[in-house]
């Protein structure tokens, strides 16, 4: 029998180190070859290892949340044979502890305290003048009536439960819970903290217009009932009315990279749809939007929106979004102040719809509508123009054959 060491591969262009979000095997464990080792995360994606030989798994290099450079060992594997380490390497190689920082155990949870008991003969219970006086009117021997104030002070209430129970003794009240968790900001959601943080340094700014949606509404009706194909998705409509209003102002489709000076823009529109998972916010990419028909469009955000919840999307799906929409379907509020997806200079946020009275010009009318909110990076996208971009997105939207209509 010989000791097989596995180091973490090197899993893309650049990566310089990868965490440990998740270990698919434990020590002592059979493993054939190809089966997944370990789950782990770059900026990029997550990424599963796999086992190049059959083995058992002797030795695992760290915990989830762990972070360890391309090339350091990973995992450790009896096999059959000599294995590649020399023998007596695993003794006098053991690997040292990854100096990763521990967050403090959480200390033990308090003591419920034990029910209160009766006070002894002499001891004065806590209770107010009022509470006294109708104590004794009642009869009642306040040292049997459990108080639910602060300091087991006895209340109207108390005494009143105590009487009508006939004299029997309340039971206690719900205590306050004083338990404390610490949990440990790992995986997806370390990355997505990350992000935020980076975030945090642009100056933002939002715009929140309203929109008509109910031609664009009666429209995806229309196609809906005359086609089998894909079902068309109102994020499908505002997907080709974003490309179609980035034609025209293509400053909004870039990068900004304000440690180089540069701001990149464009011709691709490489569409981030931020999608919620179990695992957190995910940004898959609908790659060439620009080159896409509307039933497409629909058909590949409906598969990029699977892909992440269920695990499968790729790394090159992942990344290299030029330009976001974020929306939070149903459960969408009147307007909201999304967050830039950074190094991108615009996202769209798409609010709930609604049966709301609008005004025609005339009278009020019952109308679907919604709101679009669009934050900006202020460094390099004027004011002006934002409320251009936003307002030709409500053109094309409520009036939706301009979608589809070239020059």
């Amino acid at each position: 029998m010989g000791v097989h060491s596995i180091r973490m591969p090197d899993i893309g262009e650049g990566i310089a180190e990868a965490e440990i979000a998740e270990w698919l095997v434990s020590p002592g464990q059979m493993v054939r070859e190809d089966e997944p080792l370990a789950a782990v995360m770059t900026d990029k994606a997550t990424v599963e290892i796999p086992s190049p030989v059959a083995g058992k798994v002797l030795w695992l290099a760290g915990e989830p949340g762990d972070i360890l450079a391309v090339g350091a060992e990973l995992i450790r594997l009896e096999v059959e044979g000599d294995g590649n380490l020399a023998p007596g390497a695993a003794e006098e190689t053991e690997p040292e502890p990854q100096p990763q920082a521990r967050p403090p155990a959480a200390p033990p949870p308090p003591r419920p305290a034990p029910a209160a008991a009766l006070r002894p003969e002499g001891e004065r219970p806590v209770a107010p003048p009022s509470v006294r006086r109708r104590a004794r009117e009642a009869g009642v021997d306040l040292r049997q009536v459990r108080g639910s104030g602060p300091f087991g002070r006895i209340t109207q209430d108390d005494l009143s439960a105590f009487i009508a129970s006939g004299g029997v003794a309340a039971a206690p009240g719900p205590r306050p819970d004083t338990s404390v968790e610490e949990i440990r900001v790992i995986g997806l959601r370390r990355k997505i903290s990350e992000n935020m943080a980076r975030a945090a340094t642009i100056p933002h700014i939002t715009i929140v217009e309203e929109v008509d949606a109910s031609a664009v509404e009666d429209l995806r009706a229309r196609m809906n009932a005359d086609s089998r194909g894909e079902k068309l998705t109102p994020l499908a409509f505002i997907a080709r009315a974003l490309v179609r209003a980035l034609r025209e102002q293509p400053m909004l489709n870039a990068h900004h990279l304000p440690d180089d000076g540069l701001v990149r823009r464009f011709g691709a529109v490489h569409l981030g749809i931020a999608t919620q998972t179990p695992g957190g916010l995910m940004v898959p990419v609908l790659r060439h939007a620009e080159a896409l028909t509307l039933r497409e469009t629909a058909a590949e955000i409906a598969r990029l929106a699977q892909a992440a919840r269920d695990g499968g999307a790729r790394r090159e799906e992942l990344t290299g979004s030029t330009v976001t929409i974020t929306s939070l379907g149903p459960l969408g509020a009147i307007a909201t102040t999304p967050i830039l997806n950074a190094p991108e200079v615009a996202i769209v946020g798409v609010n709930r719809m609604a049966v709301r009275p609008h005004w025609n010009g005339s009278a009020f009318e019952p109308r679907r509508m919604m709101n679009l909110s669009c934050s900006f990076d202020h460094r390099v996208i004027d004011g002006w123009d934002a409320a251009v971009f936003v307002q030709r997105l409500r053109q094309l939207l409520e009036t939706p054959a301009l979608i589809f209509m070239e020059g």
